[in-house]
């Protein structure tokens, strides 16, 4: 079989996934062996693949191709999450761009727009995992607006409703005025911002006296209903009981008294704004106060605002200042450093608003989700360091806010028949909603045409947190085969970014339906960062195409290029280099391939050497193996990989290869031959869940395969015991054959010219591989003697002296004088390293650190001084 001279990456990559995709190696069934089962983190189906998605999914192809290697009914379960907010923000975009308003369409008109936007660029994603090499299991592919998924999420909905834990409220909310819908907590992000204290002047009633209070938002002064002061504080008691006018609008409003008032933040005293601040809210409620919600749900000014109407919140607040300056209301503003809420979606400035949503009670459903990680250690995260923040989430858990203002979702199945606000219904379908509410109500005469069901849709994460279910069918369905065998489900990939978004949720839903862990680990990678440490991002440029990487260095070279680097937890600085240390491995690689399928192979003896080469790799790939095994076992998947990079470019191709090759055009022997490919073979198995692409094109080139005989589906090497003295032998051999080609290069000794070798045994060490020294030395003689040697160039190993006898090679006159003058270099080196080791004032003040360094650095000189000595006097 011809092998190409080069590896053609592209060529390769189209062929063995198309043949992996025909012979439908990726799909499961339940069957007799032991599942072993991911599923995917949903990218959103509005998304292209990026670097992160190419870390998260590398790393979770690479487990279950081992998996499947290692004989488990490996499924990957691929999918995308609609995405509610962003969707629908794309969706409107392209709509504006077609001259269309989404106030001007209906529902039903929208969701048409949605959908044909979904189909069209809603399988985008997964079409570039495949060029990534990801075997997942496409038949098996969900979209979580599927109807079986929607009617998971529905039932779902129901189930906690009737089961007491949903409720509607009028609550504080986090409003995006961009999205025009609520979010919860989780996703708000607090991001300081520089802004502006204005410290305004309120008159009080039936005086001229001011009394001054310092806000940051002086535009929302029209939604003013008292002025606050701490009891306690001297400064205002002359101001107990009287009122205040607030400036532009003229609203008489009252003071009041609270503690909660800080009295050394600002001026002592504060505005109350009940309809636009959680704690303004609060008290608000305390003290009985009028609401008034200046804001349009786009967050600009409603009728309240007077003649700043349709106006923005930002221009109103810049024009506000000038105007309250202007009738002497603004005393003097401030620089001031400030914590803003920003949407995650939309980075909208959060506007907090009272609205009638849907929640969720969190605090029993929480309860063993809590003890499942931080308690009983049945789910663990890796790295463990992540419990802290989970523990921190789920510990000061909130009701969650679960209903959407967007029309892109799942829509709350809940059926309102009349106007007052528990004048609803909960169920599953309309004709059960028309029951149910005839039931209520005692009036059969009701007909759907009464019913109106609830415009808003759910939360996307409300979807999400039942994914490792709702994709075997185990919400409606506990009972059908798929979910039985393949749930739980046995490790999950994701961002810490996500760790309470989705992952604690799936756990709480897990425990709720199930009462079982969704998944028994959770990989947390850290983020892609450039490699000046700076987020890769579109806005910044510094985020490369994946594609384009895959094109320019191979899906095999970027995977190795990205998994180097990628400790569990910790962002990865990514630089190009390391696709190209990727590229070049994958070349190391095939060149060892044509190495081994170039030898001519005879029926001659085997040399000992070769023997010793094989016995010794032997062992040093079960100790390997042994380290992998421990590093997966513990998510160290970079370890693992760096092992096997180790293992296959230093041990296999360096020395292994080298031990064996035959001389120049002669045959080597089908007993070495044969191990050699074994071994190739076995390095191919561990490399494949890494490099699946080169390493099956390297598999059907050893030999002819038959679809059942693919790597894909090959067995994972079996951890056996080795002699682990073989391995320590050889690399004391190592020191030595590295001695001899030191000398070598050092006095243009040409690697065919042979030499012989002497050597002083002072540390008694085995002399198992002196045939493998005497074959990559290129040694005529290798002789053990108890005097040095004269005439002879040396060098050490430890206290082990080595000789190589001069011959007419070199000019010994002109080694004389070479070694003589970097004799007297290394003794001045010395005498200035002793100046400073007897300068009392230097050793008493140096960091300890540095006077270890100058110490290495003397024993390192005497004992250089020690081996040129040595050398001269055996040339004199």
């Amino acid at each position: 079989m011809t092998i190409p001279a080069q590896f053609d990456a592209k060529a390769i990559e189209n062929k063995w996934y198309d043949y992996w995709m025909k012979n439908n190696y990726f799909h499961s069934e339940p069957d007799h062996r032991t599942p072993y089962t991911i599923v995917i983190p949903p990218p959103n189906v509005t998304g292209v693949l990026h670097m992160g998605h190419m870390l998260n999914n590398t790393i979770q192809d690479v487990l279950i191709r081992r998996a499947r290697l290692k004989g488990f009914n490996a499924c990957w379960v691929p999918g995308t999450d609609h995405a509610s907010i962003a969707t629908e923000a794309k969706v409107v975009a392209k709509l504006k761009s077609e001259g269309i308003n989404k106030n001007d369409l209906s529902r039903e008109e929208f969701l048409e727009h949605a959908w044909d936007w979904t189909h069209k660029y809603g399988g985008t994603i997964l079409e570039q995992l495949k060029k990534l090499g990801a075997s997942c299991d496409w038949e098996r592919t969900k979209f979580t607006m599927d109807p079986d998924m929607s009617a998971a999420v529905i039932h779902s909905f129901v189930d906690l409703y009737n089961k007491g834990l949903i409720y509607r409220g009028y609550r504080m909310v986090n409003w995006d005025p961009e999205a025009k819908t609520t979010l919860s907590d989780e996703e708000v992000i607090y991001e300081e911002q520089q802004g502006k204290l204005f410290f305004l002047k309120y008159k009080i009633e039936g005086t001229e006296e001011f009394l001054t209070i310092a806000t940051t938002r002086p535009e929302t002064i029209f939604g003013d209903t008292a002025i606050c002061i701490n009891p306690n504080d001297e400064r205002f008691t002359h101001l107990k009981g009287k009122k205040a006018i607030v400036p532009i609008c003229g609203r008489v409003i009252p003071i009041i008294e609270d503690e909660y008032v800080d009295v050394e933040f600002g001026t002592g005293c504060l505005k109350v704004t009940p309809a636009h601040d959680v704690n303004d809210k609060t008290l608000g409620e305390k003290h009985d106060l009028e609401i008034i919600d200046i804001f349009n749900e786009d967050a600009s000014l409603n009728s309240f605002g007077l003649h700043y109407q349709g106006k923005d919140r930002f221009v109103v607040r810049t024009e506000i200042a000038k105007e309250l300056e202007k009738i002497g209301a603004l005393a003097k503003t401030e620089i001031h450093l400030n914590k803003v809420g920003t949407s995650e979606r939309t980075k909208a400035v959060i506007e907090p608003r009272l609205s009638d949503q849907w929640f969720l009670k969190m605090d029993e459903l929480v309860k063993p989700a809590i003890k499942a990680v931080l308690e009983s250690d049945e789910i663990k995260l890796h790295p463990k360091r992540f419990e802290n923040t989970y523990a921190h989430w789920l510990n000061n858990i909130r009701d969650w806010n679960i209903s959407r203002q967007l029309w892109w979702g799942h829509r709350i199945p809940a059926y309102y028949y009349g106007d007052g606000k528990e004048d609803f219904v909960v169920a599953e379908s309309i004709e059960d909603a028309l029951k149910f509410a005839q039931e209520k109500t005692n009036n059969p005469q009701l007909t759907i045409d009464n019913l109106k069901q609830d415009v808003d849709a759910l939360d996307t994460w409300f979807s999400a947190w039942l994914w490792p279910m709702s994709v075997f069918d185990g919400i409606k369905n506990p009972d059908n085969a798929d979910f039985k065998y393949y749930y739980p489900t046995n490790d999950l990939v994701t961002g810490p970014d996500i760790l309470f978004f989705w992952v604690a949720r799936m756990i709480i839903a897990g425990y709720e339906y199930t009462d079982e862990k969704p998944f028994k680990n959770v990989y947390l990678t850290g983020l892609v960062r450039d490699k000046q440490g700076r987020k890769m991002s579109k806005s910044l440029g510094n985020s490369p195409d994946p594609l384009d990487l895959i094109d320019k260095f191979s899906a095999d070279g970027v995977r190795v290029g990205l998994l180097l680097s990628a400790s569990a937890g910790n962002d990865i600085m990514f630089d190009e280099e390391l696709c190209v240390q990727g590229k070049a491995f994958s070349t190391k690689i095939w060149n060892a391939l044509k190495l081994i399928k170039g030898w001519e192979t005879a029926e001659i003896a085997q040399p000992e050497s070769s023997k010793k080469a094989i016995e010794w790799y032997e062992a040093k790939f079960q100790q390997t193996l042994a380290d992998i095994e421990d590093n997966f076992e513990k998510y160290r998947i970079s370890d693992s990989l760096m092992a096997i990079y180790k293992l296959v470019w230093d041990d296999f191709c360096n020395w292994f290869l080298e031990m064996i090759k035959p001389a120049y055009q002669q045959p080597i022997d089908s007993v070495t031959l044969a191990k050699a490919v074994e071994m190739l073979e076995n390095n191919l198995k561990l490399l494949h869940p890494f490099m699946p692409f080169l390493t099956e094109e390297i598999w059907h080139l050893i030999t002819e395969r038959t679809a059942d005989e693919a790597l894909i589906v090959s067995t994972w090497p079996e951890v056996k015991p080795f002699d682990a003295k073989l391995i320590t032998d050889f690399e004391n051999s190592i020191e030595v054959i590295s001695g001899i080609r030191t000398i070598r290069k050092e006095k243009n000794i040409a690697n065919k010219d042979s030499i012989e070798l002497k050597a002083i045994n002072n540390e008694n060490v085995s002399t198992y591989f002196d045939s493998v020294i005497t074959k990559l030395g290129n040694i005529t003689a290798f002789e053990y003697v108890s005097e040095k040697v004269d005439g002879a160039l040396s060098f050490r190993v430890k206290s082990n002296e080595y000789f190589i006898p001069i011959t007419g090679n070199i000019d010994v006159e002109a080694e004389i004088k070479k070694l003589t003058d970097e004799l007297d270099y290394i003794k001045g080196f010395l005498k200035s390293v002793e100046a400073k080791l007897s300068n009392e004032k230097f050793v008493n003040g140096a960091p300890e650190k540095v006077l270890n360094m100058e110490k290495q650095k003397q024993a390192d000189a005497l004992a250089k001084i020690a081996t040129i000595e040595q050398s001269l006097a055996g040339l004199k």
